[in-house]
């Protein structure tokens, strides 16, 4: 196992801060090479575009959660990086906020190629303290808990302490042994989560017996993704108050919100993310003088209604 490659994987349900953790990581001055893979339950990839860092190998797998339609991708992705192991000296992925870790850990241990060329380091676990109480009942949310080495409780300014309180003392009836970490914006120690040795494969297995047992996985089929994809410009003004708009009516069944726009044709793109009814949106990295400027949204909720969504936007642009 000396020359094996050490592997992160990031978890925790839409929203959590996974990305942010992801960005802390590769901003870091730890002197370590990192090849990232960016899992995405959308068929349009915004994540991957959200990722600092020119230098890293960044590999996007779209359309599919990691854990079930697309694990094959994984397994055939490792392998082409294999061909590349000069380039890096850690492999961190980042799986959809829809993902249940178990079948993410088995591909370590059933696939032959991964079982020898890697050793994984540990499962990081993101937890949203505001808004993980709406998801608590779900299987996924429950199990990147359980299954995680490391827990960031994360976004603790939205919160009062006595929540966080009740928070601390609900995952650890879910998981006695992950180490806990309070943080804002994924603020901490790198070397809290990077070269950790965590992961132990018989605490894994006393969570799920059947752990390395091929089998099959499912998701609420009430929760989708809606991608919308346009050229053009979009008003500032309209867009807000569709924002808005949409917010105040479906707020509470859109778990997650992301996208990339070209809005009054400045010079950066414009990224902005949302959460249930918080929305935030900065400045992103300037468009290319070749480059088309294309506007890329994604939905993930309950109950989503693609036409709508896709008509409403195209009245923002100009």
């Amino acid at each position: 196992m000396r020359n094996s490659i050490p592997v992160i994987v990031i978890t925790g349900y839409l929203g959590s801060g996974k990305t942010t953790l992801l960005n802390r990581i590769l901003t870091h001055k730890h002197g370590n090479k990192i090849a990232v893979i960016v899992n995405e339950f959308g068929d349009v990839g915004i994540d991957s575009q959200l990722v600092v860092g020119a230098d890293e190998e960044i590999l996007e797998m779209n359309n599919g959660c990691i854990c079930c339609t697309v694990r094959g991708d994984l397994i055939r992705i490792f392998g082409n990086l294999i061909a590349r192991r000069e380039k890096f000296d850690y492999l961190v992925i980042e799986t959809t906020g829809l993902a249940d870790p178990g079948p993410v850990i088995q591909s370590f241990f059933v696939d032959e190629v991964m079982r020898s060329q890697t050793k994984l380091d540990a499962v990081v676990t993101v937890v949203d303290t505001k808004h993980i109480w709406n998801h608590w009942d779900s299987s996924e949310a429950q199990e990147q808990i359980a299954f995680a080495d490391v827990i960031l409780i994360n976004k603790i300014d939205l919160v009062p302490p006595e929540q966080l309180e009740e928070l601390e003392k609900r995952i650890r009836t879910m998981n006695a042994f992950a180490k806990l970490y309070r943080t804002q914006n994924c603020e901490l120690s790198i070397d809290l989560i990077l070269g950790v040795q965590a992961f132990d494969l018989k605490n894994a297995l006393s969570i799920d017996s059947e752990l390395l047992n091929e089998n099959t996985h499912e998701h609420d089929d009430t929760v989708s993704s809606i991608s919308i994809v346009e050229n053009g410009t979009v008003n500032s003004n309209k867009f807000t108050t569709w924002l808005n708009q949409i917010i105040q009516v479906q707020g509470h069944n859109i778990f997650r919100m992301k996208g990339i726009l070209n809005v009054d044709d400045e010079e950066r793109r414009f990224v902005y993310q949302g959460v249930h009814m918080l929305i935030d949106g900065r400045p992103g990295r300037p468009w290319k003088p070749d480059e088309i400027r294309k506007n890329e949204i994604v939905f993930i909720g309950r109950d989503l209604d693609k036409i709508t969504l896709e008509k409403g936007f195209q009245n923002c642009l100009e």
